[in-house]
């Protein structure tokens, strides 16, 4: 059973998700916009992972591409608008293969009584953008890709 949440609340251009963390804000802050530590964690466990650029500060860009074991290439960029260390991301995410279609999405870190929760809101472009994004198999991803932050943060920070 996965800890994490996803809300997509149909007829809605909305995608929330919603994880703990037993780490502190700051902690899971560092480790999940390291851009020496984002190709641990960010994305599937069956595709490979190069990070391009990652320029975690407002006005910074970021591109990374998966690989499959074929070869194929996924390639995903964005801009980071707002940064508040241990708070908050508000960035851009384009995924390559459908240019233009640009969501909007903002991280936050949120103290809880046993660590941190991390949420992210995204807001797509149309109704029909969100559900493609839905039906890719972004669900697998983004669970397996925050079980393996959930495990580095553990390792980074001792716990």
């Amino acid at each position: 059973m996965s800890d994490t949440i996803i809300n997509a609340p149909a007829n809605t251009p909305f995608i929330e998700v919603l994880r703990d963390f037993d780490a502190t804000p700051a902690q899971l802050f560092k480790v999940s916009t390291d851009p020496d530590l984002i190709a641990q964690w960010l994305g599937p466990n069956n595709l490979e992972m190069e990070v391009v650029e990652y320029d975690v500060r407002p006005g910074g860009r970021y591109r990374y591409i998966h690989r499959d074991p074929s070869g194929a290439e996924f390639a995903f960029r964005g801009v980071f608008h707002a940064i508040e260390p241990g708070a908050m991301v508000i960035q851009t995410f384009e995924y390559e293969g459908f240019p233009g279609e640009v969501s909007l999405e903002k991280a936050t870190y949120t103290a809880t009584a046993n660590g941190v929760q991390l949420r992210t809101w995204s807001v797509f472009p149309s109704i029909e953008a969100r559900d493609g994004m839905v039906a890719s198999g972004m669900e697998r991803g983004l669970t397996e890709g925050l079980d393996k932050l959930a495990a580095l943060v553990a390792k980074e920070t001792g716990r």
